[in-house]
Protein backbone atom coordinates (compact mmCIF):
# COMPACT_ATOMS: atom_id res chain seq x y z
CA UNK A 1 0.00 0.00 0.00
CA UNK A 2 1.44 3.37 -0.98
CA UNK A 3 1.57 6.61 0.99
CA UNK A 4 1.87 9.85 -0.93
CA UNK A 5 2.70 13.48 -0.23
CA UNK A 6 1.96 16.06 -2.94
CA UNK A 7 3.78 19.41 -3.03
CA UNK A 8 2.56 21.92 -5.60
CA UNK A 9 3.54 25.51 -6.23
CA UNK A 10 4.96 28.04 -8.70
CA UNK A 11 8.47 28.09 -10.17
CA UNK A 12 11.24 28.89 -7.70
CA UNK A 13 9.22 28.21 -4.54
CA UNK A 14 11.76 25.61 -3.39
CA UNK A 15 9.60 22.54 -3.99
CA UNK A 16 12.42 20.26 -5.15
CA UNK A 17 14.84 21.29 -2.39
CA UNK A 18 12.20 20.78 0.30
CA UNK A 19 10.86 17.52 -1.11
CA UNK A 20 14.36 16.01 -1.37
CA UNK A 21 15.17 16.82 2.25
CA UNK A 22 11.88 15.42 3.54
CA UNK A 23 12.38 12.25 1.49
CA UNK A 24 15.81 11.69 3.04
CA UNK A 25 14.63 12.40 6.59
CA UNK A 26 11.50 10.23 6.34
CA UNK A 27 12.86 7.53 4.03
CA UNK A 28 10.39 8.32 1.24
CA UNK A 29 11.05 8.00 -2.48
CA UNK A 30 11.41 11.46 -4.01
CA UNK A 31 9.76 11.84 -7.41
CA UNK A 32 10.68 15.14 -9.08
CA UNK A 33 8.00 15.39 -11.75
CA UNK A 34 9.47 18.65 -13.01
CA UNK A 35 12.67 16.80 -13.86
CA UNK A 36 10.66 14.43 -16.04
CA UNK A 37 9.13 17.35 -17.96
CA UNK A 38 12.57 18.94 -18.21
CA UNK A 39 13.99 15.70 -19.64
CA UNK A 40 11.23 15.75 -22.25
CA UNK A 41 12.03 19.42 -22.97
CA UNK A 42 15.71 18.54 -23.44
CA UNK A 43 14.61 15.83 -25.88
CA UNK A 44 12.68 18.45 -27.89
CA UNK A 45 15.61 20.89 -27.90
CA UNK A 46 18.01 18.17 -29.08
CA UNK A 47 15.58 17.27 -31.86
CA UNK A 48 15.15 20.91 -32.93
CA UNK A 49 11.46 21.00 -32.07
CA UNK A 50 10.10 24.50 -31.41
CA UNK A 51 7.94 25.26 -28.37
CA UNK A 52 5.09 26.34 -30.67
CA UNK A 53 5.18 23.30 -32.99
CA UNK A 54 2.19 21.49 -31.45
CA UNK A 55 1.80 18.64 -33.94
CA UNK A 56 5.52 17.94 -34.02
CA UNK A 57 5.64 17.90 -30.20
CA UNK A 58 2.80 15.37 -30.08
CA UNK A 59 4.53 13.11 -32.58
CA UNK A 60 8.07 13.37 -31.24
CA UNK A 61 7.18 12.98 -27.53
CA UNK A 62 6.10 9.40 -28.19
CA UNK A 63 9.68 8.56 -29.24
CA UNK A 64 11.25 9.78 -25.98
CA UNK A 65 12.26 7.11 -23.49
CA UNK A 66 12.23 8.73 -20.06
CA UNK A 67 12.71 6.52 -17.04
CA UNK A 68 13.60 6.95 -13.37
CA UNK A 69 16.00 4.94 -11.30
CA UNK A 70 16.89 5.30 -7.63
CA UNK A 71 20.53 5.12 -6.69
CA UNK A 72 21.35 5.44 -2.98
CA UNK A 73 17.90 6.93 -2.44
CA UNK A 74 18.39 9.63 -5.07
CA UNK A 75 16.38 10.01 -8.22
CA UNK A 76 18.27 9.67 -11.50
CA UNK A 77 16.42 10.76 -14.64
CA UNK A 78 17.35 8.83 -17.74
CA UNK A 79 16.64 10.10 -21.25
CA UNK A 80 17.19 7.35 -23.80
CA UNK A 81 19.45 5.64 -21.27
CA UNK A 82 21.55 8.75 -20.52
CA UNK A 83 21.67 10.27 -17.03
CA UNK A 84 20.55 13.86 -17.70
CA UNK A 85 20.37 15.12 -14.10
CA UNK A 86 23.18 17.58 -14.80
CA UNK A 87 21.71 18.88 -18.07
CA UNK A 88 18.09 19.73 -17.26
CA UNK A 89 18.43 22.68 -14.85
CA UNK A 90 19.21 25.43 -17.38
CA UNK A 91 16.88 28.36 -18.03
CA UNK A 92 16.50 27.25 -21.67
CA UNK A 93 15.28 23.80 -20.65
CA UNK A 94 13.06 25.25 -17.92
CA UNK A 95 11.32 27.62 -20.32
CA UNK A 96 10.87 24.85 -22.91
CA UNK A 97 9.42 22.57 -20.22
CA UNK A 98 6.94 25.25 -19.15
CA UNK A 99 5.86 25.79 -22.76
CA UNK A 100 5.55 22.11 -23.74
CA UNK A 101 4.14 20.64 -20.51
CA UNK A 102 0.72 22.03 -21.51
CA UNK A 103 0.57 19.53 -24.38
CA UNK A 104 -1.98 16.80 -23.73
CA UNK A 105 0.14 13.98 -25.19
CA UNK A 106 3.23 15.02 -23.24
CA UNK A 107 1.27 15.08 -19.99
CA UNK A 108 -0.47 11.77 -20.68
CA UNK A 109 2.84 10.00 -21.21
CA UNK A 110 4.47 11.32 -18.05
CA UNK A 111 1.48 11.31 -15.67
CA UNK A 112 0.94 7.58 -16.14
CA UNK A 113 4.53 6.92 -15.02
CA UNK A 114 4.13 9.20 -12.01
CA UNK A 115 0.94 7.46 -10.88
CA UNK A 116 2.56 4.02 -11.16
CA UNK A 117 5.40 5.13 -8.92
CA UNK A 118 2.97 6.25 -6.20
CA UNK A 119 0.94 3.03 -6.06
CA UNK A 120 3.32 0.77 -4.20
CA UNK A 121 5.75 2.97 -2.29
CA UNK A 122 5.96 5.88 0.14
CA UNK A 123 6.55 8.81 -2.18
CA UNK A 124 6.82 12.57 -2.06
CA UNK A 125 6.12 14.25 -5.37
CA UNK A 126 6.38 17.90 -6.39
CA UNK A 127 5.14 19.79 -9.40
CA UNK A 128 2.34 22.05 -10.59
CA UNK A 129 -0.71 19.74 -10.52
CA UNK A 130 0.18 16.84 -8.23
CA UNK A 131 -2.57 17.36 -5.66
CA UNK A 132 -5.18 18.34 -8.23
CA UNK A 133 -4.55 15.91 -11.10
CA UNK A 134 -1.69 13.44 -10.70
CA UNK A 135 -2.38 12.29 -7.11
CA UNK A 136 -5.83 13.65 -6.20
CA UNK A 137 -6.03 11.09 -3.37
CA UNK A 138 -2.65 12.02 -1.85
CA UNK A 139 -2.53 11.60 1.93
CA UNK A 140 -0.95 15.03 2.50
CA UNK A 141 -1.12 18.00 0.10
CA UNK A 142 0.92 21.19 0.38
CA UNK A 143 0.82 24.34 -1.76
CA UNK A 144 4.27 25.92 -1.44
CA UNK A 145 4.75 29.49 -2.57
CA UNK A 146 6.75 32.69 -2.02
CA UNK A 147 6.80 36.26 -3.29
CA UNK A 148 8.04 36.52 -6.91
CA UNK A 149 10.97 38.77 -5.95
CA UNK A 150 12.01 36.36 -3.20
CA UNK A 151 11.95 33.48 -5.69
CA UNK A 152 13.96 35.51 -8.20
CA UNK A 153 16.60 36.31 -5.55
CA UNK A 154 16.93 32.62 -4.66
CA UNK A 155 17.39 31.71 -8.32
CA UNK A 156 19.87 34.58 -8.80
CA UNK A 157 21.95 33.37 -5.83
CA UNK A 158 21.84 29.79 -7.15
CA UNK A 159 23.10 30.82 -10.60
CA UNK A 160 25.69 33.23 -9.19
CA UNK A 161 27.07 30.46 -6.99
CA UNK A 162 27.70 28.48 -10.19
CA UNK A 163 29.58 31.44 -11.65
CA UNK A 164 26.85 32.31 -14.16
CA UNK A 165 26.18 35.93 -15.08
CA UNK A 166 22.52 36.79 -14.56
CA UNK A 167 20.08 39.68 -14.20
CA UNK A 168 17.71 39.49 -11.22
CA UNK A 169 15.09 41.70 -12.92
CA UNK A 170 15.00 39.42 -15.96
CA UNK A 171 14.77 36.35 -13.71
CA UNK A 172 11.83 37.93 -11.86
CA UNK A 173 10.12 38.82 -15.15
CA UNK A 174 10.58 35.23 -16.38
CA UNK A 175 9.12 33.89 -13.11
CA UNK A 176 6.06 36.16 -13.32
CA UNK A 177 5.56 35.17 -16.97
CA UNK A 178 5.92 31.47 -16.12
CA UNK A 179 3.44 31.83 -13.23
CA UNK A 180 0.89 33.32 -15.62
CA UNK A 181 1.38 30.54 -18.18
CA UNK A 182 1.22 27.81 -15.55
CA UNK A 183 -1.92 29.23 -13.88
CA UNK A 184 -3.79 29.93 -17.12
CA UNK A 185 -3.00 26.89 -19.23
CA UNK A 186 -5.93 24.85 -20.48
CA UNK A 187 -4.71 21.47 -19.21
CA UNK A 188 -4.06 20.99 -15.47
CA UNK A 189 -3.42 24.64 -14.53
CA UNK A 190 -1.41 25.44 -11.42
CA UNK A 191 -3.79 26.01 -8.51
CA UNK A 192 -4.06 25.16 -4.84
CA UNK A 193 -6.06 21.97 -4.23
CA UNK A 194 -9.05 22.56 -1.95
CA UNK A 195 -7.59 20.23 0.70
CA UNK A 196 -3.99 21.46 0.42
CA UNK A 197 -2.23 23.37 3.21
CA UNK A 198 -0.79 26.72 2.07
CA UNK A 199 2.84 27.25 3.13
CA UNK A 200 4.31 30.67 2.22
CA UNK A 201 8.10 30.43 2.45
CA UNK A 202 8.90 34.11 1.80
CA UNK A 203 10.09 34.62 5.38
CA UNK A 204 11.11 31.02 6.20
CA UNK A 205 14.40 29.21 5.85
CA UNK A 206 14.71 25.69 4.43
CA UNK A 207 14.83 24.00 7.84
CA UNK A 208 11.62 25.75 8.96
CA UNK A 209 9.76 24.72 5.81
CA UNK A 210 10.95 21.10 6.07
CA UNK A 211 9.88 20.87 9.72
CA UNK A 212 6.47 22.45 8.97
CA UNK A 213 5.67 19.87 6.29
CA UNK A 214 7.09 16.93 8.27
CA UNK A 215 4.80 17.90 11.14
CA UNK A 216 1.82 17.78 8.76
CA UNK A 217 2.85 14.27 7.70
CA UNK A 218 3.34 13.13 11.30
CA UNK A 219 -0.09 14.41 12.31
CA UNK A 220 -1.72 12.68 9.33
CA UNK A 221 -0.07 9.36 10.12
CA UNK A 222 -1.09 9.59 13.77
CA UNK A 223 -4.72 10.37 12.91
Amino acid sequence: MGYSVAIDGPAGAGKSTIAKQIAKKMNFIYVDTGAMYRAMALFFIRNHVGADEKEKIETVCKEAKITIEYRDGEQVVLLDGENVNGLIRTEEVGNMASATSVNREVRKKLVSLQQELAKSAEVIMDGRDIGTCVLPEADVKVYLTADARVRAKRRFDELAAKGETCDIDKIEADIIDRDYRDMNREISPLKQAEDAVLVDTSCMNIEEVVETIMELIRKDREA
